[in-house]
């Protein structure tokens, strides 16, 4: 009897926490994925348009590459958080974190509107080189928390560096 008690005891706590954190994970992937919605929304309209038009570097990549890669890293973004947020917003690094990673996903989501939607390219410059930043101040507060969750962030930091290097160009090659 005891140990049936017991045993149920463990089996609940187990699917508790398997829920709770099954929420988390879901709720941060989804956020990652509203915030290159809210940037596709400026970024389709453009693309036949004014993009279309722009004088381009040789290494520009061909429009279908953007929105698989973008999915890979929103939702690897949204598990990275979900392995700080699992730690516990109790914890005053966990807030700081992923307070930082708020910032950041809210400076990628208005890189789009600044560079498509104002058709911009100086605008959406001058926020990816403060994107950049703050992905990088992202990384170094998971470090402290999660390694596994700055290993997931490399691809993004990456892809943004190269995004940056191509919006450079083609504010020069276009203005």
């Amino acid at each position: 009897m005891i140990l049936s008690t017991l045993v149920w005891y463990y089996i609940n706590t187990f699917m508790k926490i398997y829920t709770v954190n099954a929420i988390k994970l879901f709720t941060c992937i989804v956020l990652c994925l509203l915030a290159g919605v809210i940037g596709s929304f400026f970024t389709q309209p453009a693309i036949p348009g004014w993009y279309a038009t722009l004088n381009k570097p040789t290494f520009t990549p061909p429009n279908w590459v953007f929105q698989p890669v973008w999915t890979f890293l929103y939702i690897t973004m949204g598990i990275a958080a979900f392995l700080i947020w699992k730690k516990g917003l109790n914890h005053k690094p966990v807030k700081i974190a992923l307070s930082i990673f708020l910032i950041q996903l809210f400076l990628n989501s208005i890189w789009s509107i600044a560079f498509f939607g104002f058709q911009s390219p100086l605008a959406g410059l001058m926020i990816i080189v403060f994107l950049w930043i703050a992905i990088l101040a992202t990384m170094i507060s998971f470090y402290k928390i999660s390694k596994l969750a700055v290993v997931l962030l490399i691809p993004y930091i990456f892809w943004v560096s190269f995004a940056a290097v191509l919006n450079y160009y083609l504010y020069i090659l276009n203005r």
